[in-house]
């Protein structure tokens, strides 16, 4: 038997192994105290807190929760990438393991109530400012 004769063998059992491989889900759970915030990421709006949702890549994530009476939190996290899933890790995993990989994050962020503005305070400010600039 020569060597070209095991080719078609081979390139069957690649071919099946492509598709016996696992898949990755990745998920990311973003909570907020209080819940029910509108939440943006990456200057795309998800909805509402809590909330699940599927990314397909690891890096820098911009975020931002707005709630009535409440700050608007501005801020950004990073979602690092697993051992498993940087080269040449990556190929290997997904094909030994038959089964889908979830990658799962979850997230918490505390927003805070909004602070009241008490007109009385800076009505009287800005008369001492005022009175200060005119000496």
């Amino acid at each position: 038997m020569n060597q070209y004769s095991k080719m078609p063998a081979l390139l069957l059992l690649a071919t099946i192994s492509m598709f016996l491989t696992g898949c990755v889900e990745r998920t990311l759970t973003i909570n907020s105290n209080p819940s029910d915030a509108l939440l943006t990421l990456n200057d795309e709006e998800i909805g509402r807190t809590p909330v699940t949702v599927s990314f397909n890549w690891y890096g820098d994530y911009n975020v931002r929760l707005s709630k009535n009476d409440y700050q608007t939190l501005v801020t950004h996290r990073k979602l690092n990438r697993p051992w498993y899933d940087k080269f040449p890790f990556d190929f290997f995993a997904q094909i030994i393991n038959p089964k889908k990989i979830v990658d799962a994050y979850d997230w918490s962020f505390d927003l805070q109530p909004r602070q009241k503005t008490d007109i009385d305070k800076i009505v009287k400010k800005a008369q001492l400012m005022r009175t200060e600039i005119k000496k």
